[in-house]
C-alpha cells in the first residue's frame, strides 16, 4: 500500500476476489480494471473504493433506510414505565456493518467506503447539534420493504379510466398492463411454485367440471340430449358478461371440483343443476392467481432493476386479491371492467400469451379452484352422431308414491346403417331470428378443439336447500341528551 493510498482512501482498489456478493462480484470481474488490490494484494480486476462507494450509495438509496437515533412515542412510554423492563436499542445495524454485510466485504474496506460517503453527505448543522446524517459514523441502517404505492396509484387511474372515460383499449392501458404482466411466466412464489402452469393431458390438471342451472324441464331435456352444445360455453349471442369476459364473448368457466362448480352457478332452491366433466385435449398455459398472491423476485441490491421488480411483485400480490374479491350483483357492470380487460390482454396481447386463469372460489368453503378458459381455448369437441339418429331423454317416471326422478338418454339409430359418406355431425345451432330477419349462418369455427365432454360423467343435482356461512354482529342502540351527556341506555323493544 502506498502513502498515497493511506492519505486518500478513494485511490484504494478492491478486487472481485474480495467481494463475495454474487452480483457485484461478477460485475467487478467483468468490468473492473486490472490492478493490484489494496486489501489482498492480488493483481486482478478491481474497482476503486470511490467506485465502490457510488455502488453502495445507489444500492442503499433503493433498498435501505437510515433509522432514527431517538425512540418513538410508544418506545418512550415504555422507557419511562416503572413497571416495564424495556430497554431501547436503535433499529438496524451500524453503518459499517451494514455496508460490509450488503456487499460481503471486509470491515476494513467497508470503513473506507463509509468514510468517503460520510464526507460526501457531511452536514455541518447536524454535526453541531450532534445529530446523525447520511452515512455518519454513528448512523444505523436497515433494509426497507418495497413499496407498491406508485403501482397502486397507476392501477386506480386505470380502473377510473375504464369506468368513467373510455371502454375500449388504449395505448396507455396496454402499456400499463404490459408493465404488470410481461415475463410473468418466469416468476415464481416463495415456495417455488410457478405463476404460469400447464394444464392438459400430461399435466396434473387434466379435467374440468362445468355446471349449468335449469328451471324448466324442456331446456334440461335439451341439455341431456346434447351436453356438448348446452353444458359447454354458450354461443356468442347468448354469452352474458362475467368476471373474465365481456358481453358477447364466450368463454369456459369451470372448476376443479364438482362441488365448487355447483356453488359457483348459485342455483336457487328447486332448480336442477347439470354437471359434466370435460377432458382437456391439448396443452394449455394458465395464469395461477393463487400463486400470484405469494410471488417473489430474487435478485441483488446492486442490480439497478431489482427494486422495480420487487415493487411490481408487491403489487402483484395485492392484485391477486383485487381480481378475486367478491363483487355484489348490483356492481358487476363496473367492477368487472378491469378483470375483463385484463383477460383480453392476457389472451391476445401479452408476452407470453396465456389460455386462461385459475382463481380461488369465493362461493364454496375449502380450497376449490375456478378455471376460466379464454375464447380461443374454449371450443368443445362436438359429439359424433350418425345421420338420422333420434335422441330422447327421460327425466323420471310415476309410481305408486308419485313422481320419481330418474334420468336417462337414448340414441335411436336408423336400422339401415348409412355409408361413411352419409355420416355427419348433427346440425349446429343457428342464431335466433328477430322478427322477419333471415337466419344468419354461423361462421366456421377455426379455433383448435380444446375440450371433450365425458357423457358418462353427467349428473343432475336437484337443489333442496342452500347453506350460508356468515358472521353475526349485534347492533347496539343508545340515547344521549342534546348537551352530549350519554345515558348509554341499552334497550330492546321500542314503542314509537
Amino acid at each position: 500500500m502506498t502513502s498515497k493510498d493511506i492519505d486518500d482512501p478513494k485511490n484504494k482498489r478492491l478486487c472481485y476476489h474480495c467481494i463475495n456478493e454474487q452480483y457485484l462480484h461478477a460485475e467487478v470481474k467483468r468490468n473492473g480494471k486490472r490492478s493490484k488490490c489494496s486489501f489482498c494484494g492480488r493483481n486482478a480486476r478491481s474497482y476503486t473504493i470511490q467506485e465502490m462507494a457510488e455502488r453502495i450509495e445507489n444500492a442503499f438509496d433503493q433498498h435501505y433506510r437510515q433509522t432514527s437515533d431517538q425512540p418513538d412515542f410508544w418506545q418512550q412510554y415504555l422507557i419511562y414505565d416503572k413497571e416495564s423492563y424495556y430497554e431501547w436499542e436503535q433499529d438496524g445495524e451500524p453503518v459499517v456493518s451494514a455496508i460490509s454485510n450488503a456487499a460481503l466485504i471486509t470491515e476494513e474496506a467497508a470503513k473506507d467506503i463509509q468514510a468517503i460517503l460520510e464526507a460526501k453527505h457531511f452536514d455541518l448543522e447536524a454535526a453541531k447539534l450532534r445529530e446523525e446524517y447520511e452515512f455518519s459514523s454513528t448512523s444505523y441502517y436497515e433494509e426497507k420493504e418495497p413499496s407498491d404505492e406508485a403501482w397502486q396509484g397507476e392501477w386506480s387511474n386505470f380502473e377510473n379510466s375504464l369506468k368513467a372515460e373510455v371502454r375500449f383499449f388504449s395505448r396507455s392501458m396496454s402499456k400499463h398492463l404490459e408493465s404488470i404482466f410481461s415475463s410473468i411466466d418466469i416468476m415464481s412464489t416463495t415456495d417455488g411454485r410457478p405463476v404460469v402452469i400447464y394444464a392438459g393431458p400430461k399435466a396434473n390438471l387434466k379435467t374440468l367440471f362445468r355446471a349449468r342451472v335449469f328451471q324448466s324441464d324442456e331446456k334440461l331435456t335439451e341439455s341431456l340430449c346434447r351436453p356438448d352444445l348446452h353444458i359447454g360455453p354458450p354461443p356468442a349471442v347468448l354469452a352474458i358478461a362475467g368476471r373474465m369476459n365481456a358481453h358477447g364473448i364466450s368463454v369456459f368457466y369451470g372448476s376443479n371440483d364438482q362441488r365448487v362448480a355447483i356453488a359457483e352457478v348459485r342455483p336457487p332452491v328447486g332448480s336442477k343443476v347439470v354437471v359434466g366433466r370435460f377432458d382437456l385435449l391439448r396443452q394449455l398455459r394458465l395464469l395461477d392467481l393463487t400463486a400470484l398472491s405469494s410471488v417473489m423476485e430474487k435478485g441483488s441490491i446492486f442490480d439497478s432493476g431489482w427494486a422495480y421488480r420487487l415493487e411490481r411483485a408487491s403489487f402483484l400480490r395485492s392484485l391477486s386479491l383485487r381480481l378475486t374479491q367478491p363483487v355484489m350483483p348490483d356492481h358487476e357492470a363496473f367492477e368487472y371492467l378491469s378483470t375483463q380487460v385484463i383477460a383480453d390482454f392476457l389472451a391476445n396481447e401479452n408476452d407470453p400469451k396465456v389460455d386462461g386463469i385459475i382463481f380461488p372460489t369465493v362461493q364454496a368453503a375449502g380450497d376449490g379452484l375456478n378455471i376460466v378458459l379464454f375464447h380461443k381455448s374454449s371450443r368443445v369437441e362436438l359429439m359424433t352422431i350418425t345421420k338420422g339418429t333420434k335422441i330422447e331423454a327421460k327425466l323420471g317416471r310415476f309410481n305408486e308414491e308419485g313422481w320419481k326422478p330418474g334420468y336417462s338418454v337414448t340414441e335411436i339409430i336408423p336400422s339401415e346403417k348409412p355409408s361413411v359418406k352419409e355420416r355427419s355431425l348433427v346440425q349446429l345451432p343457428e342464431f335466433p331470428r328477430f322478427g322477419n330477419e333471415q337466419k344468419r349462418p354461423i361462421d366456421k369455427d377455426l379455433r383448435d378443439v380444446t375440450l371433450r365432454i365425458d357423457t358418462d360423467s353427467i349428473q343432475v343435482h336437484i337443489v333442496r336447500s342452500v347453506q350460508y356461512q356468515y358472521e353475526s354482529h349485534e347492533v347496539r342502540r343508545h340515547q344521549s341528551e342534546e348537551n352530549g351527556y350519554n345515558k348509554d341506555k341499552m334497550f330492546g323493544d321500542v314503542s314509537l
